[in-house]
């Protein structure tokens, strides 16, 4: 699920920008829901982890969703739970650095990454992203950036809170 937080930063390629933490379920649920997905569009989960997000996205909005997770171990056990689940036309793992995918093609992404990995993934959203896309981020706003909508929410035992942001036309490739 949106994987990666609470860790050290690194800006080398290949390597995991924050440890896997999964989002809790109502999370990723009220995440999905804000994104306002659209029959025929593709979701891009960056840092996977067990795939929450490919799941929840799949079975319950029936969108396509690919995820991106560095860790060989999760990116398997993923795809696995993907086969057992019958959500393999639906939904994928990359095995991959997310900072190589490419984006183009995505409607919306998920995020959960520190605010320090935000800025390093920032200039490879505003150059992949076509206007009109959106990108959700648990917990940690993008920096420079006005989220479209912002709300907090009680899960396991703590706040969390959820950035929705749309990509502007001014995004768009000259």
């Amino acid at each position: 699920m949106g994987a990666l937080a609470f860790g050290q930063v690194g800006a080398v390629k290949g390597q995991s920008l924050a440890p896997y933490v999964g989002s809790p379920v109502p999370v990723v649920e009220r995440m999905l829901e804000m994104a306002n997905l659209k029959t025929g569009e593709t979701v891009y989960d960056l840092g996977c982890g067990d795939g929450r997000i490919l799941i929840v996205a799949a079975q319950k909005h029936r969108v396509k969703a690919v995820g991106v997770e560095l860790s060989e171990r999760l990116a398997k056990s993923t795809t696995e739970s993907l086969k057992k689940l019958g959500l393999s036309d639906l939904a994928s793992v990359i095995h991959g650095d997310l900072m190589d995918v490419n984006l183009s093609d995505a409607d919306v992404v998920t995020i959960y990454l520190l605010r320090d990995s935000n800025d390093l993934l920032r200039p490879k959203l505003e150059k992949s992203l076509r206007p009109g896309a959106r990108i959700v981020s648990h917990d940690y706003e993008i920096r420079g950036w006005r989220p479209t909508a912002v709300e907090r929410l009680e899960a396991s035992k703590r706040e969390h809170k959820i950035y929705v942001y749309t990509v502007p036309e001014s995004f768009a490739k000259k």
